[in-house]
């Protein structure tokens, strides 16, 4: 399977099944779009007429041509067979058991009240609550007694808002810290916040003690306030930004992101990532919204051509950036053309109910911060374990081939499926498909190769 297209001034040629990726002329990408379905001599007769006014595309040049595609198939690099699907269920029961990362919820509550908060403003259709240290320990024991070999695990501190519990977020840290040595294991802790809580002492330990920070922004003050306001229906947006600039600036500028999620009210979100490079920001991601249908912050199908096109004008930004010396990330463009996930990571996706969990504050278990409050994907606790083995054996077998809708997409092994969750609140079935995701998957997917494909070529 292939997939062409043209972004950029490129004309790239993805190879799925192989992970190659060509950046050929116009007339090789007109060979390899007639390849797969015509004979050799039709093709060249068809190039030839079609490039018969050009003095620089000789019969020749046409013939060598189709010969290197030829050659480029010979040696798996274009037309690869696809010999995965066999092997997707088995590659995925290897790590069955073995937990390898949990996104703690550490408060089920909120100094915010966002009208478009998946989570009902951190209560999670459920009560306000926070962990205890108790059972935050018992989470991290829990952790370490699944994780199998593993040595690096993961520890999400999430909310809600973390930072109003942040004494039990300290003690935790410490006890894991405590128990590294003697177990063999290393713990790296991210803390996403909404900032209203940031002081010293919070730049402090999250500097010293956590991989990484997610900052929730959501870009231009209008579009922040208009949704992330305070219980008075104050907006958020004069009072964290200066917290934000605060830690990132401690920290050098690096391992964090700045988080926005954009929404029916700002489909042109570019301008909002503008606003976050004039803050000083470069570390950048914007979401689109999870919400429930009907709201009225959900992105409708007029909307869809809005975002697509600045998706692809964001490339153009980072291109222009990266030319003056002034470069920046975004989380969705974030792509490694050399090396990338593993196999079993494309086939497989991000582990939920599987490798990952999330952890109430009174120390249920869930397949990701997403299914939290949905009673009928409760896994288990964490003194227990996991006793719901039908819902865990449902997501074991939630890979990219279990859904049919991805057999014949061109970007099944970048998505790896696509979001559980999504898929559940849009179509009822894990193995359903999001189809607004997934539009909006593939056009980042094609910027995000094309922006690493102008930094090839162009000097990074």
């Amino acid at each position: 399977m292939i997939h062409q297209y043209q972004l950029g001034g490129y004309n790239i040629v993805l190879d799925i099944c192989s992970g190659s990726i060509h950046v050929v002329d116009e007339v090789a990408y007109d060979i390899i779009g007639m390849f797969e379905n015509n004979t050799r001599e039709f093709v060249l007769n068809e190039i030839s007429t079609k490039y018969a006014d050009r003095d620089d595309v000789t019969l020749k040049d046409i013939e060598d041509c189709y010969d290197q595609v030829v050659a480029l198939k010979d040696s798996g690099k274009l037309f690869a067979p696809d010999t995965f699907e066999p092997v997707a269920g088995h590659l995925k029961a290897k790590t069955s058991g073995v937990i390898k990362a949990l996104c703690i919820h550490i408060a089920h509550t909120c100094n915010l009240n966002c009208s478009y908060c998946f989570a009902s403003q951190g209560k999670y259709h459920g009560e306000r609550a926070v962990m205890s240290f108790e059972v935050g320990k018992r989470a991290l024991d829990f952790l370490v007694e699944n994780s199998g070999t593993r040595r690096n695990l993961e520890v999400d501190f999430f909310g809600g808002e973390p930072l109003m519990n942040f004494d039990v977020v300290k003690q935790m840290v410490a006890y894991a810290r405590s128990i590294e040595k003697e177990h063999n294991k290393n713990f790296r802790f991210t803390l996403t916040t909404n900032g209203m809580l940031i002081d010293d002492d919070v730049i402090d330990f999250a500097n010293r003690e956590m991989s990484n920070v997610v900052l929730s922004l959501d870009g231009r003050k209008e579009i922040h306030d208009r949704y992330r306001v305070d219980y008075t229906g104050k907006g958020s947006w004069e009072t964290i930004v200066p917290k934000f600039q605060k830690l990132v600036e401690a920290r050098g500028g690096k391992n964090y992101y700045m988080r926005g999620t954009f929404t029916h009210a700002n489909p042109d979100f570019l301008n909002d990532i503008q606003q976050m490079l004039d803050l000083g920001f470069t570390e950048l991601s914007m979401e689109p919204v999870v919400c429930a249908p009907g709201d009225p912050s959900e992105l409708t199908q007029d909307d869809l051509p809005i975002v697509l096109d600045q998706y692809e004008k964001l490339a153009e930004l980072m291109r222009k950036r990266d030319k003056e010396g002034k470069p920046f990330t975004f989380y969705h463009y974030m792509i490694d053309l050399t090396g990338g996930p593993c196999i079993y990571k494309r086939i497989s996706g991000c582990g939920s109910g599987t490798e990952y969990m999330a952890v109430t504050p009174w120390g249920d278990l869930y397949p990701c911060h997403q299914f939290v409050g949905e009673e009928k994907f409760r896994l288990g606790d964490i003194w227990e374990g996991v006793t719901n083995h039908e819902t865990v054996e449902e997501f074991s077998s939630c890979n990219v081939y279990a859904r049919p809708e991805c057999r014949d997409c061109w970007a099944k092994l970048y998505c790896s499926g696509g979001c559980a969750a999504n898929a559940y609140h849009s179509t009822g079935s894990i193995k359903g498909v999001y189809k607004y995701g997934c539009e909006l998957f593939k056009k980042r997917m094609e910027c995000a190769i094309a922006v690493q494909v102008a930094r090839t070529f162009e000097g990074d």
